[in-house]
């Protein structure tokens, strides 16, 4: 049975959207919580605050509707971390007051004068929009909501008074969507570096070991769930010692960041590439058999060759390691198999690729 086709993978411009998505929902999340939960007893204050200025049973009834999906819409956000599902829920809030607000004015006697409704509403939600889709959604049915209501009241004076006021509202809230959208973006990109700079090789650009085996523990697992193979490529540079001794430092420098970039260039999306330590390398290739890593090793250690440091040609001795589907093999042993078919490549006359035992 042919292995289930790998997903496409995302341009870096979807893949920075997806990231910061994930990071506003996990920044957010708790507060878009903690508003929902406050807007929840606001609402309910109210209600009773109208209880004790003599509303009638069922008029309280009217408005207490909105308050148990209201409710279940504070217990659904405290346990999502979905950056879609959290959007949908905070609108949903926010629909739920409007419906609220119109049935206590529906509720009310035409001609009655009314609290200005919602006001505060804009300003207050402001800054748990994700997107400019989101905010320009909430300040519409903030703004929009309570005209049934007002209309109903047949008060022209106080729906202007509220266009006014509400114009205001969403104008502030503009501002400080924008100020705080800004900001959170740039400490999104900040966070994001810092991490990189942690997680990366200065000098080469690629993982570091901790890193690398890290994001390796993770794709193994997915490659066993969907019954696919996986393999390691250990690469080693020849003579690298000498090269920095007769050399210096600066041409053993350059020839690392030149292996390094003849690994990306041969590397899919979805590969992974670390340094290990001093001049060893390690891809890890998921989705691979024995086979056709065999052809990729070839292809990197020719690219390899190609590559020039100031005594000559580049050389790599390459240690290729697989974990076929259903084997026991950590990250770790893979890549110390791969490890020992390098040093076999290493006795046997380096520039050439050793296949590793397979695994018991």
């Amino acid at each position: 049975m042919p292995a289930p086709a790998a997903k496409p993978p995302l341009s870096e411009d979807a893949a920075f959207r997806r990231d910061y998505a994930g990071y506003l929902a996990q920044r957010m999340g708790p507060m878009i919580h903690a508003l929902m939960a406050l807007a929840l007893c606001a609402y309910l204050l109210a209600v009773v605050v109208r209880g004790l200025l003599g509303a009638t049973p069922n008029e309280l009834l009217w408005q207490l509707i909105p308050a148990p999906p209201m409710l279940l819409v504070v217990i659904a956000a405290r346990q999502c971390h979905e950056p879609l599902t959290l959007r949908m829920l905070a609108l949903l809030c926010v629909v739920l007051l409007q419906i609220g607000i119109n049935l206590t004015g529906f509720g009310s006697a035409a001609g009655v004068r009314q609290p200005l409704p919602g006001l505060l509403l804009p300003v207050a939600s402001s800054v748990i929009w994700f997107g400019r889709w989101d905010f320009l959604i909430a300040m519409a049915l903030c703004a929009l909501g309570p005209l049934p209501m007002l209309l109903h009241l047949g008060d022209g004076e106080r729906t202007l008074q509220y266009s006014v006021y509400m114009a205001i509202s969403v104008s502030l809230a503009t501002v400080l969507r924008a100020f705080m959208a800004r900001t959170l973006l740039e400490q999104f990109k900040l966070e994001r570096l810092l991490r990189e700079r942690a997680e990366t090789d200065g000098l080469t650009g690629v993982l570091l070991r901790n890193r690398f085996l890290d994001l390796g523990r993770i794709a193994l697992h997915e490659t066993q769930q969907l019954r696919q193979p996986m393999a390691m490529l250990f690469l080693d540079a020849d003579h690298f010692k000498r090269i920095n001794d007769e050399y210096g430092h600066a041409a053993g420098d350059a020839a690392l960041v030149a292996l390094a970039s003849r690994l990306r260039t041969q590397g899919r999306r979805r590969d992974l590439i670390g340094r290990i330590g001093g001049e060893e390398f390690a891809m890890l290739l998921p989705g691979v058999d024995l086979e056709q890593a065999l052809v990729r090793a070839e292809q990197l250690r020719l690219a390899v060759a190609a590559s020039h440091h100031p005594g000559g040609r580049l050389s790599a001795s390459i240690g290729v390691a697989v974990c076929t589907p259903g084997c026991c093999d950590s990250v770790e042993s893979l890549l110390a198999r791969a490890d020992l078919a390098m040093r076999q490549a290493k006795r046997e006359g380096r520039d050439r690729v050793v296949t590793a035992l397979a695994s018991a």
